[in-house]
This record gives structure tokens, sequence and C-alpha cells, in this order.
């Protein structure tokens, strides 16, 4: 029985793990940043603070998923690409390989007669 099934959703699961990681790691950011933003910003109101730090964080996280997605856009763009030049270097491989086979089969074949 094959182990592929086993493998794809444990990578699944591991692709899931490290999103997550990432992007708890980049709400993280955005509030140090946020909080380091309203540093110098003393007068303000707690309400006040907490309404433009909730702004700033949710303005930083929208901004960081654009680029992601951006990223994986392009991922999958390259990988289209990348596919379709391996196809085609394995069709020009397999095509050398059959004209060179092709080839000394004749050639072999004339020097049995000769």
């Amino acid at each position: 029985m094959s182990d592929l099934p086993r493998r794809e959703s444990a990578a699944s699961i591991g692709n899931q793990v490290e999103g997550y990681l990432l992007w708890s790691a980049t709400v993280a950011e955005a509030e140090r940043r946020a909080e380091e933003f309203l540093r110098p910003l003393d007068w303000l109101t707690t309400s006040q603070r907490a309404e433009i730090e909730q702004c700033y964080v949710a303005d930083n996280l929208r901004r960081a998923r654009q680029d992601l997605e951006r990223v994986a856009a392009r991922s999958r763009s390259l990988r289209a690409e990348y596919e379709n030049r391996y196809r085609s270097l394995r069709r020009r491989c397999l095509g050398v390989t059959l004209a060179v086979w092709a080839a000394l089969t004749t050639a072999v074949a004339l020097l049995c007669v000769l």
C-alpha cells in the first residue's frame, strides 16, 4: 500500500502550522510596531490610544495579507512556468535520445551488412 497520501497529509498539516506560526509572528510584529508608534504620544487618552493601536495593527495586517497574496500568486505563476519548461525539456531530451538511438541502430545495422 502506498505511503503517498499520508505524506501529502502530513505536508499539508505542516504547511498549515507553518502558515499559522508565520501569521502569528506577523500579528505580534504589527502590535509591537503599533506600541512603538504610540510610545511618544503620551498625551493620548487610553481609549484614543487603543483605537489608534487597533487601526494601526489592522492596517499593517491588511498590507501584510496583500503582500502574501502577491507572493502566492507569483509563486503559482513561477511554478506553472517551470513545469512547462520542464515538460518541454523532457520532450527534447527524449527526442534527442531516440534520434541518437535510431542513428546508432542504423549504423550498427549498416556495419553488420558490410
